[in-house]
């Protein structure tokens, strides 16, 4: 079975340094797989999931998603990629708090035809499949037609979630999501994922400061050390 993702020997360096920010000899992840990577603040976590989502490029390395080798497309075609492959959720959430739940939901399937049409296997709609899946992930139906910035942080991660699996992506990033939870809303929100990311067959990449999580997934990565922070 080829790798979902696969990246060999990539160096990141942000303008004005002389050190890579990012250093990754070899991490590879075969479909349905899900990786914990670790490591402190500066590490360079964010950036590597920037650099898989391929929208930055490594200086050295090869980045291949999804059969796809990223450096040789063009920043269009990484984005389009993107769209079609990947589900992203963000530390940030990045939800656009004057639309609804649902319409936040749809967002990625917009972009991506071949997300619209995975979409339409998972409901006879893809607001169906769209529900469906705010449905799974325990979000009341009484919320659905709300501005997403009327929830609450714990809603919202779930609606992030729901955005980043609508269509079947073949890989899941996601950064630090859990960071504003308490403990028992924190593992509810993981046992969602889990559950929702085999349901898909995607892999998932997720970071996170919290060791206590790791023991969830099947391999945990730790990002080596390298010269220079992120200025």
């Amino acid at each position: 079975m080829e790798p979902v993702l696969s990246i060999q020997d990539v160096a990141f360096r942000w303008p004005g340094q002389s050190a890579p920010s990012v250093a990754i000899p070899a991490l590879e992840l075969r479909a349905g797989e899900r990786v914990f990577v670790s490591g402190p603040s500066g590490s360079g976590k964010s950036t590597l999931l920037n650099l898989i989502a391929g929208v930055l490029v490594p200086q050295q390395g090869e980045i291949v998603v999804q059969h796809t080798a990223l450096r040789k497309l063009s920043a269009a075609q990484r984005d389009r990629h993107r769209a079609e492959h990947i589900g992203i959720i963000f530390q940030q959430l990045n939800l656009l708090p004057y639309l609804s739940v649902n319409d936040n939901v749809l967002l990625g399937c917009r972009f991506s035809r071949q997300r619209r049409e995975r979409a339409l296997a998972q409901g006879p709609t893809i607001g169906d499949a769209a529900e469906m899946l705010l449905g799974r992930l325990n979000l009341d139906a009484s919320l659905w037609q709300r501005p997403a910035a009327q929830l609450s942080v714990g809603q919202q991660q779930r609606v992030a979630a729901a955005r980043a699996l609508l269509g079947r992506p073949r890989l899941v990033l996601a950064d630090e999501p859990t960071s504003a939870l308490d403990a028992d809303r924190q593992s509810a929100f993981m046992s969602l994922l889990m559950r929702e990311c085999e349901a898909a067959g995607a892999s998932l990449v997720f970071v996170s400061h919290d060791m206590r999580l790791a023991s969830r997934f099947d391999m945990q990565f730790t990002m080596p050390a390298t010269g220079e922070e992120r200025p």
